[in-house]
């Protein structure tokens, strides 16, 4: 009996919903959400086995133009994924007429390995949502265009089929229980910059970056160390609010979803650190893991 098995990259513009999709068609969360543009810094992947298949996503930073090094990083983990998929699943949102930079070429290339996902179907009348997939197969002719609600869970199962009929015959990337080739220190420092964005405004929470320091694990307890780094001074006095507030209401959400991820109890200790315009430094881009 023959194996499928493949990479399928998601693609598309900021808060299109993405990680939202990843974590619907691979059934755990794995992605940080957020309602915030550039949640996704990392290539994250997301595997999915069954006895006949194994699908390989890949969820990746939203296409943007840059603006700093970190942004350059991003892009450059957008090409790599164009290039080394075996389908590609471009996402849009209702409204959204023009393909981003470099996605219409993918058709000449990719022709049938190409799905296009209309997501958030479910903030539109059915005629809307009619519009949306007449504008879309016009835009990508050889392409599949299906309507969906990632958060929702609609039409998750079709994205899904239609990934499989065009998987190419192979063994097994992975091993068959693995999820994710991310470790546990990647999801909590994922976490953590997760809340960050959901607590802090304006620029801040985007000049967060968040390494775990210590990850130790007992029976009954996961003790967690790990450094809040922020591009300026002003930043860190906002990160730890006054007397330490705002710092301490971080850690307790997180340390909330990371119990939650890993099935046990946390101790969770957050500190701040500065590391001046980060986002612009090769070094400190090479140190959290962005550039090679």
């Amino acid at each position: 009996m023959s194996h499928k098995a493949g990479f399928v990259n998601l693609l598309g513009k900021p808060n299109v919903g993405k990680s939202t999709l990843l974590n619907a068609l691979v059934g755990e969360k794995l992605s940080v959400i957020t309602n915030k543009a550039q949640t996704t810094r990392h290539r994250i992947k997301g595997i999915v086995s069954t006895d006949e298949y194994q699908i390989v996503f890949s969820d990746t930073p939203g296409i943007l133009q840059p603006h700093y090094k970190l942004h350059e990083s991003m892009m450059d983990q957008v090409r790599e994924a164009l290039e080394d998929a075996d389908i590609v699943v471009y996402i849009v949102e209702p409204g959204e007429k023009e393909p981003a930079e470099g996605i219409k070429s993918l058709e000449a290339e990719k022709g049938q390995q190409l799905i296009v996902v209309i997501n958030k179907v479910d903030t539109q009348k059915q005629e809307q949502v009619q519009q949306a997939i007449n504008h879309w197969t016009d835009v990508f002719p050889q392409a599949t265009v299906i309507p969906v609600s990632a958060l929702h869970n609609f039409n998750i199962a079709a994205v899904l089929e239609n990934i499989v009929a065009r998987l190419p015959e192979h063994a097994a990337y992975y091993p068959k229980d693995e999820l994710t080739d991310k470790s546990y220190r990647f999801f909590v420092a994922e976490i953590v910059r997760e809340k960050a964005l959901l607590l802090y405004r304006k620029e801040v929470p985007y000049a967060v970056e968040v390494v775990v320091d210590q990850f130790k694990e007992t029976e009954n307890l996961v003790h967690i160390e790990a450094f809040v780094y922020v591009a300026r001074e002003t930043q860190k006095i906002i990160i730890l609010g006054k007397g330490g507030k705002a710092i301490k209401q971080l850690g307790t959400l997180a340390r909330k979803d990371i119990e939650e991820f890993l099935g046990k109890r946390v101790y969770l200790q957050l500190s701040v650190k500065v590391d001046k315009d980060w986002r612009d430094n090769d070094q400190a881009l090479r140190r959290f893991g962005y550039a090679q």
